[in-house]
């Protein structure tokens, strides 16, 4: 199984190995210019081989598959909405698959619902302006009323 690593800004990746859990932190520099996609092969002191990639982006993203639903608002006013799954979170944002057949452009405010699949079970609400469309999958940052609060903060950490 392959593991993604980030980059910190100080060009630094902690590695933590898949079989005995031990972590060993490394200076990346060299990769981080690089514009395809950075694999690396790690042998931990216990002796177990694996492979990481390296993420380049500035800031966490979790992946998920968390079902949920959206609405869409126009000056205030609903205006439809569907069925949605919410395929990866940041702390800016979230990545959004969405009905087939739905009216949403780029710049469009919807509203969120889903809740988490850890322990908590949170629900979570949010607000988020359409950034990028590609088909079904909507890229989203958070409005600048929400954020992330104590449940999304306990979600996308643990």
């Amino acid at each position: 199984m392959t593991e993604k690593v980030y980059i910190t800004s100080t060009m630094m990746a902690t590695f933590v190995c898949p079989k005995c859990q031990k972590s060993k932190t490394a200076n990346v520099s060299k990769y981080a210019d690089l514009d395809k996609i950075v694999k690396v092969s790690v042998r931990c002191p216990c002796g177990y081989a694996y492979i990481s990639i390296l993420e380049k982006r500035k800031r966490y993203r979790k992946e998920t598959n968390l079902p949920g639903s959206y609405s869409r608002y126009i000056d205030g006013k609903q205006m439809g909405g569907g069925l949605m799954i919410v395929k990866d979170l940041s702390t800016i944002g979230m990545k959004l698959q969405i009905d087939a057949d739905n009216d949403c452009n780029v710049g469009d405010v919807i509203q969120v619902e889903f809740h988490t699949d850890d322990t908590q079970k949170a629900f979570i609400k949010k607000k988020v302006i359409i950034r990028n469309i590609n088909g079904t999958i909507i890229g989203t940052e958070f409005a600048p009323t929400e954020g992330v609060d104590k449940a999304l903060g306990f979600y996308l950490f643990n």
